[in-house]
């Protein structure tokens, strides 16, 4: 944990007063800016000193080996590595032949600043060289949401008290030297020099350069075009080779006197198009650029967050930290969704490499529920990726002697590259949850096209693998045997709960679907009695129940496994992946992250309210957390069976990851997952928000930090505000026509004017519930000690 805070708590923006060389590489991926397509961490404009260098595109990887010690039928023979392409940031600056380093000289002031509003990275510096030439430095950085492929920068520099000679370098730079790899399976694996230059070509005040991955044949443009403005008698030369590209800047400046630059860059990447054909397509990326000037990227910038958050807003009065994290994690998902085009949306986003920059499930059980009510394109554009990918993941089920499709567990251009065999071949979980985030879009949009020409297919797909999968037992219930659920401690287990009723919810919908597409079903070769055997299988689903505890064993026979010896772990134990073997971990009660509890949220409808108290007290006591994924879903589960201030401390888990780095790891990026999370808690969890069927139900409840909730959120063609305070709870439409919801179970329908109806008071729970020892949340009362950052 990052041990002293490196921002401010503001309502709209990261501030970082101090530069803390100690937390250098979390605070790049925290002030990373991405479009979906291009991605660019908060690097210092000199690139020097740096935690990871990370420019990135979408879906751009290189191919590398997956040795292994035994081979194994089934087992991927190359994994994919997201690539560190072209830097465009970098603006190198010496002042009277002194190079601008943080390392050296006196470093005066220093800030930065992520605006949710502005969509800008702002940092403003006042630095004396080791001669004492004393310079201010401003700059904005921004990645459009307007132009796909375009970034800019606005750099700006200042002499104070005294003439200074000035050189600026802004730069292209091809394979950069990055850190050497961890003993960590999370970071990714690095690749030296994964780009081949094909072109380099400099002039006036600008440049273009091609390269070419040297395994998966991806070819990559990077451009860039300057506006110079500073005083008479600046010059300006342009030139390049091998894999570098600059424009050099020198000029005089006395006090009072400035030199601006503005930087437009723009990238493009193909696996198809010809080299001319790449040139072609940033010179006019950047042409469209130059056409709305640096001003006009500004505007367009602040327009398209004002439309975005006037749909997904949420306001938290009471505690200012979780305020600011919320409304982080909602500036960073639209980041990682605003422009995909049919591209996934990484574990990371595009702000590290973690991961290897790979797309997981938790793009479609976390983070495209938030995109879904509130930018819903986004998780359009992420299952139009999915449908994409569909011959590869039928390729696969076929490999494994299965019909159907069988998704990758993780990849980056569709093909399974998981070394890890009991989640790269046995999580098949992944295919139910494809489904459902198809479910819950056309539920939420009424995008029937959609549904037709996208859903259908994913839904016929992933159908057909449960039909594959699982079998009648003599008893006449539908088994899913040998299967991974999320918890990745229980391994090869049999009829998984969370899997089982995601597979039900997945057959229902997929003959739903069939049967209001027949045309579309039958081109798939659906017929009536496949429909009705997927029907059979899910009315058959077999569910685990401990008659015994009372409790819903998380797979058959984990509740009979020997609990595990927490009081014997010792805290630097964690993560247990880390420091235990594996099968030591399937053979006892232990939980990585939230399995049954997740089933709970995501059907809640399989569950009685006592079931659910039952079960969540149960597996409170074994589930340690180990993956960023379980605060957010123990949020909303604690929050529905009355556990208000548990819920609480878990909000502020999945809040402030990154914001507080509670992992260790947000230098390899940032946890999309988790950010998405803190959404998820407010709304779904002190919100009680579910929608299913064209019905939006709210059981809103506040815990004692929390004086007051509102939230936006798109709902078919409506725009709905909901503001919860311990007294009562508003609904409005701010627009569209006139809708029905219920309140704690109580139906009614809002229009324009403002329905209100009391939120009840939920008592304190007697006793509080137990974690595994030393996994217990942090009490949201409790505040990190920190020292005083200055002004």
């Amino acid at each position: 944990m990052i041990q002293h805070p490196a921002f401010k708590v503001e309502p709209w923006s990261v501030r970082e007063c101090r530069l803390h060389m100690d937390v250098l590489a979390q605070t790049e991926s925290v002030f990373a800016l991405s479009n979906g397509h291009i991605g660019l961490r908060g690097n210092l404009d000199e690139g020097e000193p740096h935690g990871l260098p990370g420019t990135y595109l979408n879906s751009v990887y290189e191919l590398r080996p997956l040795p292994y010690a035994e081979a194994g039928y089934g087992y991927p023979e190359s994994g994919q590595t997201v690539v560190n392409v072209t830097n465009g940031k970098l603006i190198r600056l010496l002042v009277d032949d002194e190079p601008f380093d943080v390392r050296y000289g006196t470093l005066h002031e220093h800030e930065r600043v992520l605006d949710f509003r502005a969509g800008t990275l702002t940092r403003r510096v006042h630095w004396s060289s080791p001669a004492d030439g004393e310079v201010r430095i401003t700059s904005t950085r921004l990645v459009s949401f307007t132009h796909r492929a375009v970034a800019a920068v606005h750099y700006e520099v200042e002499p104070v008290g005294q003439p200074l000679g000035v050189v600026v370098q802004s730069e292209l730079v091809a394979n950069e030297t990055l850190p050497g790899m961890e003993n960590d399976p999370r970071a990714a694996a690095a690749l030296q020099a994964p780009l081949v230059l094909e072109e380099n070509a400099a002039a006036k005040t600008m440049a273009v350069m091609i390269h070419t991955t040297r395994a998966s044949g991806l070819r990559v443009a990077a451009g860039m075009r300057h506006h110079v403005d500073g005083p008479e008698g600046t010059r300006i030369e342009a030139d390049g080779s091998d894999d570098v590209s600059r424009l050099t800047v020198a000029t005089r400046l006395s006090p009072g006197q400035r030199l601006r630059i503005v930087k437009l860059f723009a990238y493009g990447w193909s696996a198809k198009r010809s080299r001319p054909a790449m040139h072609d397509q940033v010179v006019a990326a950047l042409a469209a650029a130059r056409l709305a000037g640096w001003e006009g990227l500004v505007r367009e910038q602040r327009a398209f967050l004002d439309d975005y958050w006037a749909g997904a807003d949420v306001e938290v009065e009471g505690d200012a930290e979780v305020q600011q994290a919320v409304r982080f994690g909602l500036f960073h998902l639209l980041q990682a969704g605003a422009r995909l085009e049919r591209r996934p949306i990484p574990g990371k986003g595009l702000t590290g490499s973690g991961y290897d920059g790979h797309a997981f499930w938790d793009t479609e059980s976390f983070v495209l529920p938030v995109l879904t009510y509130t930018y819903p394109r986004a998780a359009a554009d992420a299952l139009r990726w999915r449908q994409s990918i569909l011959p590869k993941a039928e390729d696969r089920a076929e490999q494994l002697g299965l019909h159907g499709t069988a998704f990758p567990w993780r990849t980056i251009n569709g093909e399974e590259c998981s070394g890890y065999w009991p989640a790269g071949t046995a999580a098949f979980h992944i295919n139910a949850d494809i489904a459902d985030a198809v479910t819950r879009y056309v539920d939420a949009t009424e995008d029937t096209a959609f549904e037709r020409d996208t859903g259908v297919p994913l839904l016929v797909g992933t159908a057909r693998l449960w039909c594959a999968l699982g079998h009648h037992d003599v008893d006449g219930r539908y088994r899913i045997d040998g299967v991974t659920g999320p918890d990745e401690y229980s391994a090869i287990a049999d009829n998984n709960v969370y899997t089982n009723l995601m597979a039900q919810q997945n057959l229902r919908a997929a003959a739903d679907a069939a049967t209001r597409h027949t045309d579309h079903a039958q081109q798939l070769g659906v017929g009536l009695e496949e429909i009705a055997m997927w029907r059979d299988a899910a009315s058959a689903m077999f569910v685990p129940y401990d008659e015994r505890l009372g409790v819903h064993a998380q797979s058959e026979g984990f509740t009979e496994h020997a609990v595990w010896d927490f009081a014997a772990t010792k805290p630097e134990q964690y993560p247990l992946l880390l420091h235990v073997p594996y099968f030591d971990l399937y053979r006892k009660q232990v939980v990585k992250q939230a399995d049954l509890v997740l089933a709970m949220h995501l059907r809640g409808d399989a569950f009685t309210a006592e079931e659910k108290a039952r079960n969540f007290a149960y597996y409170e006591a074994l589930t340690v957390r180990d993956s960023s994924l379980s605060a957010c879903t123990q949020a909303v589960l604690a929050a529905e069976v009355g556990q208000l201030d548990l819920a609480y401390d878990y909000l502020g888990e999945a809040a402030l990851m990154d914001l507080r780095d509670l992992e260790n790891n947000t230098r390899d990026g940032v946890h999309m997952a988790s950010l998405a999370g803190a959404w998820t808690a407010l709304v779904a969890g002190f919100g009680g928000m579910r929608a299913r069927q064209g019905r939006i139900r709210f059981a809103p409840r506040l815990p004692s930090g929390i004086t007051r909730l509102a939230f936006r959120l798109r709902y078919r063609g409506r725009l709905l505000r909901v503001d919860i305070t311990a007294g009562q709870t508003s609904y409005r439409l701010l627009d569209g026509p006139p809708l029905t919801l219920e309140h704690h179970g109580d139906e009614f329908t809002v229009g324009d004017h403002a329905v209100t109806r009391p939120t009840p008071i939920t008592p304190d729970p007697t006793e509080r519930l137990r974690q595994p020892p030393g996994r217990e949340p942090i009490p949201r009362h409790t505040r990190l000690s920190a020292p005083d950052l200055g002004p």
